[in-house]
């Protein structure tokens, strides 16, 4: 006779191993399956099929990503300058990679990622496109892999982005590190992004062969035609102004350039809004230099409470117009054919073509000419018609009429508490900075004399 627990794990390793030769084949059977048939029904409907680059499995992408040549060598520069074994630099390596590489899921994407974008961008911003030229876009070579590039306002516009361009596939993120937490972190893995280290304490070693894995992850997903999206500031802005771009990721796709291959097409978008939800902390981060800025708990909590309150009362509808502007695409190989120094030049070019094109809203508009020593509704509505007249060309002119950007830009100033006053319009010197936040959006529209 065996004593009860001996047969309690004869039977766990049995179940075990039941599990593991007949169940769980199955099981995963079943999902790719079910995988490869939304798969099939979601490119139908796509300007660009998703990539096999992007269906592989992980596990297969990691391999192939820690022993790529260059990133072997890596490795054993590395373990070279740290003086461990070369299977102890090749770990170090591993680990990066899995940090790295997304679990992409196309039911994920496509059944919830893109209904939660569409629902979220609906609920809480008048959605405008501005300038976009469709036959510009159809233009574009179908077997060319297309970056997006993105001024970076808010950490909305992965949200309205993804939605936006939800029919020319599905976009692949740069996340900095600010968004790994359980479970967000999942979910954004699930929907494509892979996660960068902006900054990095490790020792120069470490953060060569990381820089390593992660440009060699870049470059491979480039040139499997991977559809992506790029924020060349690296970060929020904190005094609303564009900032500098930062080559990184930028550097690593022009790097891994092959002239001879596919194409890449980088598509400028500039985003404005009304309302940046981020912005009180944002300018604190600014006013302390200190960019770590993640808001408390409850601060969240009761910004959003507050909100769905306001709706359900109906004391406001949305936090006022997000808007969305498309410029001209910039063709990696014509381009980089006629500039030497091809990264940075690519980099103020996008810029350039961004800043060129970033809407202008009532928000901005209105705290401009407060700014300026505008104090009443008459005074607001002349100087920003005469702003507006003043733009070159190339920008796009508001739809709405100087009166109506006003109305606007006045209503959602003063639902937040920034302004006061009617005949007389006032506001306390504390909300100067966010006045100057909004205003600094468009600055570049209208230098001065």
């Amino acid at each position: 006779m065996i004593p009860l627990w001996l047969l309690v794990l004869v039977l766990l390793f049995a179940a075990v191993t039941f599990a593991s030769h007949f169940l769980f084949p199955s099981v995963r059977w079943f999902f790719r399956r079910r995988a490869e048939k939304v798969v099939a029904r979601v490119n139908k409907r796509l300007a660009k099929p998703i990539e096999p680059f992007k269906l592989a499995r992980r596990y297969d992408t990691i391999e192939r990503l820690v022993f790529d040549p260059e990133v072997i060598m890596a490795v054993n520069d590395y373990a070279k300058a740290e003086d461990v074994r070369e299977d102890v630099a090749f770990e170090k390596a591993r680990h990066y990679a899995r940090e790295i590489v997304p679990s992409f899921s196309a039911t994920a994407y496509f059944s919830f990622g893109m209904r939660l974008a569409k629902w979220l961008s609906r609920f809480l911003y008048k959605l405008r496109v501005d300038q976009f030229d469709r036959a510009e876009y159809e233009a574009i070579d179908p077997d060319a892999t297309v970056i997006f590039v993105m001024n970076h306002r808010s950490n909305m516009d992965y949200v309205l982005v993804t939605y936006l361009v939800s029919r020319a596939g599905a976009l692949s993120y740069a996340v900095g590190e600010w968004a790994r937490v359980w479970p967000l972190s999942g979910m954004i893995k699930m929907m494509g992004g892979y996660f960068i280290r902006r900054k990095s304490r490790s020792e120069p070693a470490a953060r060569e062969l990381y820089r390593k894995v992660l440009a060699r992850y870049v470059q491979m997903a480039t040139a499997g035609g991977v559809t992506q999206a790029v924020f060349p500031e690296g970060g929020l802005s904190v005094t609303g102004a564009m900032t500098e771009p930062r080559l990184g990721i930028l550097s690593y796709i022009i790097d891994g350039f092959d002239p001879e291959q596919r194409d890449v097409i980088f598509v400028p978008v500039a985003l404005n809004y009304d309302r940046v939800l981020e912005d009180k902390f944002l300018i604190k981060a600014h006013e302390t230099g200190k960019r770590r800025f993640r808001p408390p708990l409850f601060t969240v909590v009761g910004g959003v409470s507050g909100y769905l309150w306001a709706r359900l009362r109906r004391r406001m509808t949305t936090f006022g117009t997000a808007n969305v502007s498309f410029g001209q695409p910039l063709s990696l190989r014509d381009f980089a054919q006629s500039n030497a120094g091809a990264t940075k030049a690519v980099g103020e070019e996008l810029m350039v073509r961004i800043a060129s094109v970033i809407p202008l809203l009532p928000v901005p508009l209105v705290s401009r000419a407060l700014l300026s020593g505008a104090t009443n509704e008459a005074d607001i509505s002349a100087y920003i018609a005469e702003t507006i007249a003043s733009m070159p060309p190339s920008v796009a002119k508001p739809r709405r009429t100087p009166v109506q950007m006003t109305t606007d830009g006045l209503a959602n100033l003063r639902r937040r508490g920034l302004l006061a006053g009617d005949a007389a319009i006032t506001y306390q010197d504390s909300d100067k900075a966010v006045l100057a936040y909004y205003a600094n959006s468009i600055l570049h529209h209208f230098p001065e004399v």
